[in-house]
């Protein structure tokens, strides 16, 4: 798939993701809704006699960029497992815009407008990077139109509509004709974010996506991440062991201790959370360098 010749991109950010019809204005409504896009109810998932997930609850507001955090083994992953359709919830309920997402298949979740990237990226390593874009374009495409958050192609931002426009979002542009395999590490895991985005979410959910990176890369994936949610409306749930990194980006933080959510606040009354504080934090960064995250 390559762009239109005669479809030269626009310069500015608000020029990139405008669309007729008001479909940028639609979304830009969406976002300031006082509904939740996504209510987690209770969530509880039990492998056999262990309990990973125990009763937790979160709502997630158009617009929103929330972090994830807590020790390793605390049931980060296996959460974002169950609000996306890949692990189902031993008990609780989801309802994504009002909708009840019980016992739909990880592809219905997608198709109604919840995507995400994986602790190891899932790309096609034979396929080439546009190629690999392209796959989740295609899906987008054969959406039933009720599941269509975006509507017709005119609703949807001029950077989602074509592989190359999309490569050029996430900085892989020059990586277009090169198999999926042959790129680094770090770049495969922007080409997953690529490949999520192609799908067309209204909730992207973003797992370690800084996990291996230096610490200069982990600034640009931050930087990334803030600029999708502001540029394309979009609701992020990110997960991260870099804390301090997430601190300084995200406006909301859930902490999970052993399956169960311990705290759900601002970084500022998260970080002083005596829980929190014995649990993780104190581990992970001292008091100093927490206020400092959070300045």
């Amino acid at each position: 798939m390559s762009t239109d010749a005669n479809m030269a991109p626009p310069r500015s950010a608000a020029a990139r993701v405008a669309a007729p019809q008001g479909g940028a204005a639609e979304r830009g409504a969406a976002r300031r809704s006082t509904q939740p896009l996504l209510v987690a109810q209770d969530i509880t998932v039990r492998f056999g006699g262990l309990t990973a997930v125990d009763q937790v609850s979160a709502s997630f507001m158009p617009g929103e960029l929330v972090g994830i955090i807590g020790p390793n083994g605390a049931g980060k992953t296996t959460f974002f497992n169950a609000i996306s359709g890949v692990t189902p919830p031993t008990s609780g309920r989801l309802a994504l815009r009002g909708r009840s997402l019980a016992g739909q298949a990880p592809h219905r979740f997608a198709a109604q407008g919840l995507a995400r990237t994986f602790q190891t990226p899932r790309t096609f390593g034979d396929m080439l990077v546009r190629d690999n874009i392209a796959f989740g374009l295609k899906f987008a495409g054969r959406r039933r139109r009720e599941y269509l958050f975006w509507g017709d192609e005119v609703g949807v931002p001029w950077v989602l509509r074509t592989a190359d426009s999309i490569l050029g979002l996430i900085g892989l542009g020059a990586q277009a004709e090169l198999p999926a395999a042959a790129i680094t590490p770090s770049q495969q895991r922007l080409l997953e974010i690529g490949m999520a985005l192609a799908t067309r979410p209204q909730l992207l959910l973003l797992d370690e996506v800084a996990a291996g990176l230096t610490e200069n890369e982990v600034e640009d994936m931050a930087r990334l991440i803030r600029r999708l949610r502001d540029e394309l409306d979009l609701t992020v749930v990110w997960i991260e062991h870099a804390v301090s990194t997430l601190l300084r980006h995200v406006e909301r933080v859930i902490v999970l201790h052993q399956g169960r959510k311990i705290a759900d606040d601002v970084p500022r009354a998260v970080i002083r959370n005596p829980e929190v504080i014995e649990a993780y934090l104190g581990d992970e960064m001292g008091e100093a360098e927490a206020e400092g995250a959070v300045a």
